[in-house]
């Protein structure tokens, strides 16, 4: 039995993930276990052949994984379960749909606020 396909991260830090929603999203986790599909996008010189490398392994009804180092410095892997790649300004990103345990995800909430805080304040330095 071949090797199980890895997309590694090689440098730079731990990837974040995104909460997906996608409805056609749902159907691709099902199993013994809670997990929730989550996206992840990175830059990529390659993008096209890093997505081939996975359609290739289901095509072969295998699976393909993302491999990154956590903040702690652990290899962890991800089963990717969909991936795409797209042009952008600075080069090339790849998305992908990855399964994670839901024991292992960490919620963030950002909130931006579209006002600017110092918009009222005249003399934002006072000691000026």
């Amino acid at each position: 039995m071949p090797a199980q396909e890895k997309i590694t991260i090689i440098e730079g830090p731990p990837p974040t993930f995104e909460a997906a929603t996608e409805p056609w999203l749902l159907g691709l986790v099902e199993g013994p276990s809670p997990s929730r599909v989550v996206l992840c996008r990175l830059r990529t010189f390659n993008g096209p052949a890093l997505v081939e490398r996975c359609f290739r392994a289901w095509r072969n009804r295998q699976s393909a994984a993302l491999e990154f180092r956590s903040d702690d410095g652990l290899t962890q892997q991800a089963q990717i379960v969909a991936a795409r790649w797209a042009d952008m300004e600075d080069g090339q990103i790849l998305l992908l749909w990855v399964s994670l345990d839901e024991n292992e995800i960490e919620i963030q909430i950002e909130i931006e606020d579209e006002l600017d805080d110092d918009a009222d304040d005249p003399d934002p330095d006072p000691g000026s």
